[in-house]
């Protein structure tokens, strides 16, 4: 694929941006890319750019650098040298100082996604368990009572459904 804007030299450098929901994408060549201000990415690790995202100047670092994690004995130092969280008990103890930069990074604080079929417990107090639904579903179908199995099925997909919202 050539650069879009000198269409000389192969482009190396892929650029998404999107606006209004719109995905606009350039490609350029290395020189069209320093040219439009997209300096060398090569240079650092991942570590160094996500670092990068909490770098020094973060607000509250001074007093966060003395509180640790229970858990793993993290510093918010030591999660922005190095670009990742100790553990997920760090997120309770940093939160005021992450919640900024996850919103910057995923554009959202709020988890939007499905939950994986193996974290579903105890979806609330009066309903079934949902693995002992997989189960009884299981073997409604190995009995081929396919009638109740499909009530078994839509129970377990609502419990789903109201974990997501």
């Amino acid at each position: 694929m050539l650069c879009e804007k000198c269409g000389k030299y192969a482009a190396t450098t892929h650029i998404k941006t999107v606006i209004d929901g719109v995905v606009y994408e350039k490609n350029l060549c290395s020189d069209c890319a320093k040219s439009e201000g997209m300096g060398d990415f090569t240079s650092g690790s991942l570590s160094d750019i996500l670092a990068s995202v909490f770098g020094e100047s973060a607000p509250n670092l001074k007093t966060s650098s003395l509180k640790k994690c229970e858990c793993c004995g993290s510093t918010f130092s030591d999660i922005s040298k190095s670009g990742k969280v100790g553990c997920p008990n760090c997120y309770k103890v940093f939160k005021n100082e992450l919640l900024p930069y996850l919103k910057r990074v995923h554009g959202s604080i709020e988890h939007v996604g499905k939950i994986p079929d193996k974290h579903i417990e105890n979806v609330s107090e009066n309903s079934e368990n949902a693995e002992d639904l997989k189960k009884q579903l299981k073997e409604l179908i190995k009995q081929e009572n396919y009638e109740q199995a499909a009530i078994v099925r839509d129970k377990i997909k609502s419990l789903q459904d109201g974990e997501t919202k």
